[in-house]
């Protein structure tokens, strides 16, 4: 029959000559997937979905399907190129019917598969490659974290979670203020304080897909600016690990041949302000070490995150979560100890926890035990001190920030009241007057209490 008909060929390739992602492409390989013709095709791929008995067919490289759409017959054909490695679908359609459905076809097609992604809503991790063909390699997005299952203070939940869904409604205002619409956070902190579980969350509150991109696969900044624009918008673009990379580094490049002016420049230079509705993160696990102040000024990172080790606050949000505890009368031992400036991190408690699920009171003498092995450790892990006063954010119920001052619609902090306790020392101070001078002071702004040495306890 194609003997007697004069076809027209129409090439959707996955990339534009941008190098940015063809969202058309996309709509169309959900469309195709969804058609009963791939299941009964000779040829075509299985895969398992997020739940067990979840069966996927999906085109193969080289699949031939046929549609038929108000009478008319058409082929897609899934095709890569030899050249650049490039995948492309292409539409085989009659000329004749090219005319008379052409348009309304794309609108079915574009209808049926945003009805498809609104059904069946999946985040991806994308993860970049270090190849030169396909930069981007997709996965389903299983990690389970969400806000009602992250161990933060409930205050900065609320906070964080407001100021997400505020960017999502932004999108006019950031246009009338000749912004880009972008959103930037850093989560520093140490090790296992809860950081990527953090990111997590905030994925599944957005729906975002997520691009975890390793600076160590990235060749040089060129490289960088095309992964940036192969990226889609409603995304969440992660990079791990920043001072890693950025420490003792200035001009030279920080890693893979990535510059600090590439860097620069892919956190708020010309190249990304090509896509909006983003959201960027950087995580750090200390802030000790000297970090060029030009990667953390406002505008490159809009909110700062602190994540401090376990108080006892967060340890009765693991004990809840863990092992269903909110109350036990091993709570108060466990209390005292983290007043003696004690602290581990939330994965080190959790794994307790996890391991002794099946005893609760086994698994509190368990964290206790590690408590008092732990000693005084570190301070919160990070320093707090490195950033501005405007920008310190604490995710810890004790209201450990260095400076309560805010800048509106910027950063969001924490405010504190004074406590009981606090008045009662307070009284305390002032019987003792000018015979205790070098005594602690207690800041009633902040809720903390400086020794005569500058250092900072805990309430």
């Amino acid at each position: 029959m194609d003997h007697f008909h004069v076809y027209q060929l129409y090439k959707v390739p996955q990339y534009n000559d941008h190098f940015q992602e063809n969202q058309l492409y996309n709509q169309i390989s959900t469309y195709l997937n969804s058609l009963p013709s791939v299941e009964d095709s000779d040829s075509t791929n299985l895969f398992s979905g997020s739940k067990s008995n979840d069966i996927f067919f999906h085109l193969d490289a080289t699949q031939s399907i046929r549609d038929t759409f108000l009478g008319a017959r058409v082929c897609w054909t899934n095709q890569k190129s030899n050249t650049d490695g490039i995948k492309s679908f292409v539409l085989k359609i009659k000329k004749n019917d090219k005319k008379r459905v052409f348009r309304q076809y794309f609108q079915h097609i574009l209808s049926v598969s945003d009805e498809i992604g609104q059904r069946k809503k999946e985040i991806k991790l994308h993860l970049n490659l270090s190849g030169e063909n396909e930069r981007w390699r997709s996965i389903p997005f299983t990690h389970p974290a969400n806000f009602e299952t992250v161990v933060v203070d409930a205050e900065l939940k609320t906070k964080i979670k407001s100021d997400l869904e505020l960017f999502l409604k932004s999108k006019q205002y950031y246009h009338r203020l000749g912004r880009v619409w972008k959103r930037s956070y850093l989560l520093y902190g140490a090790s296992g304080t809860g950081k990527t579980s953090f990111i997590a969350a905030m994925a599944r509150f957005l729906c975002y897909d997520v691009y975890d991109i390793d600076i160590s696969k990235v060749s040089d900044d060129s490289d960088l600016k095309t992964l940036l624009l192969q990226t889609t918008p409603k995304s969440l673009i992660v990079v791990e690990d920043l001072d890693r990379f950025l420490t003792g580094k200035r001009t030279a490049a920080i890693a893979g041949g990535v510059s600090l002016s590439g860097l620069l420049n892919f956190m708020d230079g010309i190249i990304s302000s090509c896509g909006e509705e983003r959201v960027l993160v950087f995580t750090m696990n200390s802030k000790d070490h000297q970090i060029d102040q030009s990667v953390m000024r406002p505008g490159r990172i809009d909110v700062h995150i602190h994540f401090p080790l376990c108080d006892f606050s967060a340890f009765k949000g693991l004990a809840n979560n863990y092992l269903g505890l909110k109350e036990h009368k091993l709570f108060p031992q466990v209390e005292e100890i983290f007043q003696t400036g004690a602290s581990l991190s939330a994965a080190e408690i959790g794994e307790l926890m996890i391991s002794n699920r099946t005893s609760p009171s086994r698994a509190l003498k368990s964290v206790i035990s590690a408590l008092q092995s732990s000693g005084t450790g570190p301070a919160n892990g990070a320093s707090n001190k490195m950033l501005p006063p405007q920008h310190r954010l604490s995710n810890s119920s004790s209201g450990r920030t260095g400076d309560e001052s805010v800048e509106p619609a910027t950063v969001f902090c924490r405010e504190s009241m004074p406590t009981v306790s606090e008045f009662k020392k307070l009284y305390g101070l002032l019987r003792l007057g000018s015979r205790r001078k070098e005594e602690p002071m207690v800041d009633l702004g902040l809720g903390l209490i400086d020794n005569k040495e500058g250092s900072r306890h805990e309430k």
